[in-house]
């Protein structure tokens, strides 16, 4: 088998495919971590043409062809031309994606071919292959004979015709070359020597500074002419100190992930045994809940049962007693139908007291037309039950049906209200008897609108007790005369509708709650008061004792007593605010 190198080459398949050839790479325990880097995940053989994607991930070179490219729009490069699509040649934006990380690669101006060759997977792949026995070389300088021999010094395979002419040549003549078969079992690095693509003859043992690549010596000469190029040996010691700093700021970041991986894993096993926790909980509350459902519901049940069994009772009864009344009304119409219609004038006369006692007493007898129950039971679901077994549970049954013309409306709110002040009134309800239904839950409509613009309404709070009570607040923001109208299930209630008077705000008072003017202006004599009093001596306003003082503290600017009241505003019918002059000391 003749194998020639150019290149290795690693590809992956999508991400979750690779995840699991990454973590298991061979299927046998037998081959080693070289065997497994010297093949490629994709194609699962030895790797040919190498090529290193930016992200760092290698691939075949005919596996990244079979990769799907998609444009990027961007500006072509200098140099780029608008044509192209061959597979070793790229439109200006032709991309692809890195089948392990999903990198975005930006396919390089003279294609796939253009990335970088990985040299290390090279030579594991020649390290490797040197231990089969079918493995053939071809030697490095006639590139025709399978190569027997390996120059070290020179990092050359040789052919035995080659090796005796490097041995022959003054300037290798002194090199030692070493069998190939007896590098097999080595560990040490076979180091094949990277030829110049421009010129194949020559190997590159330069690097150009300016242009930052490896060159040759022809290329020294002639493209690199003013550059400033230096052998390897004289730049490795720099770059080689630039990247390793660029390494040792980069291993922490892998000690964090780790860190933070490991605590990612720990979380992740919190919060499953969170979540089985709150399951169990949930489970537990759901068996615990329904139980407690199943428990009400037999308790509605028996209630029901209980309820049907004493209906059933009192409708027996009530029609056994009536049952009995109608057979004694029988046989007293038969009877006396019989004697009015079949009996003789004497015979009418002997049993006349005994008919008319008999009918008078058929006559008292009270019974009511109506059956002594009604089917007035029913269910409501949104009521609550109270507890059981910790639970809060909804439903009750309501034997009690409301009646709207029972209904009341109570509160002041009814009929006086303030501009802008809160004002309420309260319904109840009532059943057929009269008696407050206990719950809430009614299907109630409340309408309060201005007489003269119907559609000026005011917004009504309902406010239900679950008592059977109702309360409603409304705040009008135009004084003026409404009409309220209250309704349950569709039927006005007792007082429905009604009238409400909404007065002006409240008018607060602007003198001073005091004694007398005599005292509170220091003895002014032009100073009047609400009040109407004066006193001897040319005064206008009030005094203790005198003419018109009421004998308590009054408001300067009405007369009124009470501190907590509304201002009338006026004296004598005149505004106050021209006549009272009354000030606080």
């Amino acid at each position: 088998m003749y194998l020639g190198f150019r290149g290795v080459c690693v590809y992956y398949p999508k991400m979750s495919e690779c995840q699991e050839k990454i973590s298991a790479p061979c299927s046998t325990s037998s081959q080693s971590p070289r065997s497994f880097r010297t093949k490629c995940l994709v194609c699962k053989n030895i790797f040919t043409d190498p090529k290193i994607l930016p992200c760092l991930h290698t691939f075949c070179l005919d596996c990244l062809r079979g990769l799907e490219q998609f444009s990027v729009p961007r500006p072509p490069r200098e140099g780029e031309s608008g044509s192209g699509g061959s597979l070793d040649s790229a439109e200006p934006g032709a991309c692809i994606l890195c089948p392990v990380c999903d990198f975005e690669v930006h396919v390089p101006a003279a294609g796939l071919r253009g990335l970088t060759n990985n040299h290390l997977i090279l030579n594991e792949v020649l390290q490797e292959s040197l231990k089969r026995s079918d493995y053939r070389i071809v030697c490095d300088l006639c590139n025709d004979g399978n190569a027997e021999r390996r120059c070290h010094i020179c990092s050359t395979n040789l052919c035995d015709f080659c090796s005796k002419a490097h041995r022959r040549q003054k300037m290798t003549a002194s090199h030692n070359t070493v069998a190939l078969n007896d590098l097999q079992g080595e560990s040490e690095r076979i180091v094949r020597p990277i030829i110049c693509s421009v010129h194949p003859a020559e190997e590159l043992r330069m690097f150009c500074e300016t242009c930052d690549r490896l060159i040759c010596r022809d290329c020294c000469m002639v493209d690199h002419r003013d550059h400033n190029c230096d052998f390897i040996a004289g730049v490795i010691s720099k770059h080689g100190s630039f990247i390793r700093e660029l390494l040792k700021q980069t291993q922490p970041h892998i000690c964090a992930l780790q860190e933070t991986l490991q605590k990612i894993a720990a979380t992740r096993q919190l919060v499953e045994e969170r979540l089985r926790m709150i399951t169990e909980e949930i489970n537990n509350f759901t068996d615990d809940y329904i139980r407690a459902l199943e428990k009400h519901r037999n308790r509605l049940l028996k209630e029901l049962e209980e309820l049907r069994v004493q209906k059933e009772n009192s409708l027996n009864l009530q029609q056994i007693q009536l049952e009995q009344i109608l057979a004694d009304m029988k046989t007293g119409v038969d009877f006396t139908e019989y004697l009015l219609t079949s009996g003789s004038h004497v015979e009418i006369l002997l049993t006349k007291c005994v008919v008319v006692n008999r009918l008078k007493q058929l006559n008292k007898i009270g019974y009511s037309t109506h059956p002594g129950e009604d089917d007035g039971i029913q269910f409501q679901p949104q009521e609550r039950a109270g507890q059981c077994d910790g639970f809060e549970v909804f439903g009750i049954i309501v034997t009690k049906a409301v009646d709207p013309s029972k209904c009341v409306l109570q509160g002041e709110g009814l009929h006086v209200a303030r501009q802008d002040q809160p004002s309420v009134f309260v319904l109840v309800c009532n059943d057929q008897s009269g008696q407050q239904m206990g719950r809430g839950g009614e299907s109630i409509r409340v309408s309060i609108f201005n007489k003269k613009n119907k559609e000026c309404s005011l917004k009504t709070i309902l406010q239900d007790n679950h008592n059977g009570t109702y309360c409603f607040t409304y705040t009008p923001r135009v004084s003026g005369s409404y009409v309220g109208c209250v309704c349950v299930k569709g039927q006005h209630v007792q007082g429905s509708p009604f009238t409400i008077t909404v007065a002006s705000k409240f008018r607060k008072h602007t003198g001073i709650f005091h004694c007398c003017t005599f005292c509170s202006s220091g003895g002014q004599k032009d100073v009047r008061c609400g009040c109407r009093g004066t006193m001897p001596g040319g005064y206008q306003g009030c005094g203790h004792g005198h003419k018109g003082h009421p004998g308590q503290l009054h408001w300067s600017c009405c007369g009124k007593l009470t501190e907590n009241s509304e201002c009338s505003g006026t004296i004598n019918g005149n505004s106050y605010q021209s006549l009272v002059r009354t000030v606080a000391l």
